[in-house]
């Protein structure tokens, strides 16, 4: 794996603990900032919602953290490969259902870096 590679899944993973952040323990505060165009009458009831889905990016970012871990370089590219596709997949379905900036910001990163490794 590059090093190009694995400073993309760094940057990758660091989004995904701040979504996580933010969903988990900043959804009234600082999710207004982000989702400007979301009813801010709306951030309170969805709470619990906002942090059941910051939990599954805090899992998408330990994954790819774990990557850093793994010695074996096929076992290490496989797994990377998978939680990229996982990202890659959640930014392609939150930019055909809520925001074409999502895709910018979670599914192309993880696309690239797919990309890199499998081209090395």
């Amino acid at each position: 794996m590059t090093i190009a590679a694995k400073v993309l899944i760094g940057i990758v993973a660091a989004l995904h603990l701040y979504f996580m952040y933010f969903e988990m323990f900043a959804w009234t505060t600082l999710g207004r900032k982000i989702f400007r165009g979301f009813p801010k009458e709306l951030f309170e009831p969805t709470k619990p919602l906002a942090a059941n889905q910051g939990l599954y990016n805090g899992f998408l970012a330990a994954g790819l953290i774990w990557t850093f871990f793994i010695k074996d370089p096929i076992w290490r590219d496989n797994i990377s490969l998978f939680f990229l596709g996982c990202v890659a997949v959640a930014g392609i379905y939150g930019a055909l259902t809520a925001h074409k900036k999502i895709f910018f910001f979670q599914a192309l990163p993880a696309i690239i870096a797919m990309a890199l490794i499998l081209l090395t």
